[in-house]
């Protein structure tokens, strides 16, 4: 897991930049809604709960694409490129990115096409407008796809059972925070149903629908003196994190 990945607990990185803002420059609104327009158009939609008609909409737009594939794009960054860059210019990079490794655009064809941009920025921008395409993400922006299914697997663990996390080797994406590897804690809960991934993360697990639980660890467990006093940490963990408790890795 790379290093912007694996922040928590560790020292002398100052204080947290907190923007209460959610657009800073009007150009992010225009990335988050290409982002919601992939998610609503992507092909895995034809398997989803609800179930969209997929096929039928006249789209060109024949690719998967989840907030798993957003965060491979980030995550994929160099730390230093990671650090150097605002938070929609990282889903910029890492939708551009994924366009030209799909076959939907070369990166000669982006980059004229950015220069182009670039020379008259007042110019207007390609519309859109097939109505079938606009009703399709509306829809998608209010029922969504749930993760759900019904239970194929029976969860390994109940509540109050000590589990220990597991230490999966670095993939190019995960869903397991950094500091909890190797820690243990306490089932609180055992959601009901399996929850799939949308994206397979290979080695590192998920993908198929499993059990999820959340699980309670002291933080004095996992930061040491750093911890605040009276505080719970709870972590919502994927079956295949999770292993019968043994001793602690430190």
């Amino acid at each position: 897991m790379k290093l912007q990945h694996h922040l928590g607990g560790l020292e002398n990185l100052g204080p947290v930049d907190y923007e209460p803002r959610v657009f800073v420059e009007n150009w992010e609104q225009r990335i988050f809604g290409i982002h919601v327009a992939m998610m609503g158009l992507s092909s895995h939609l034809a398997d989803a709960r609800p179930e969209y008609p997929i096929d039928e909409v006249p789209t060109t737009f024949s690719s998967t694409w989840t907030w798993a594939d957003l965060r491979k794009g980030a995550e994929a960054m160099n730390p230093f490129a990671y650090f150097q860059y605002r938070y929609y210019e990282k889903w910029l990079g890492g939708i551009s990115s994924f366009f030209i490794s799909q076959g939907y655009v070369s990166e000669e064809e982006l980059a004229d096409r950015a220069a182009d941009y670039l020379q008259d920025p007042a110019r207007p921008l390609p519309a859109g407008g097939d109505r079938e395409i606009d009703n399709q993400v509306v829809r998608y922006l209010r029922e969504g796809d749930s993760p759900r299914r019904e239970p194929a697997r029976p969860p390994a663990f109940a509540v109050g059972d000590r589990v220990t996390v597991t230490n999966v080797p670095p993939g190019e994406h995960t869903r397991l925070p950094g500091n909890l590897r190797g820690r243990t804690g306490t089932v609180e809960r055992v959601f009901e149903g399996n929850y799939a991934y949308f994206c397979s993360t290979g080695a590192d697990g998920i993908g198929d629908p499993m059990p999820v639980y959340a699980v309670r660890f002291e933080p004095a467990d996992i930061w040491g003196e750093l911890a605040e006093p009276d505080a719970v940490l709870y972590g919502e963990l994927y079956q295949a994190y999770l292993t019968p408790a043994t001793e602690e890795i430190r």
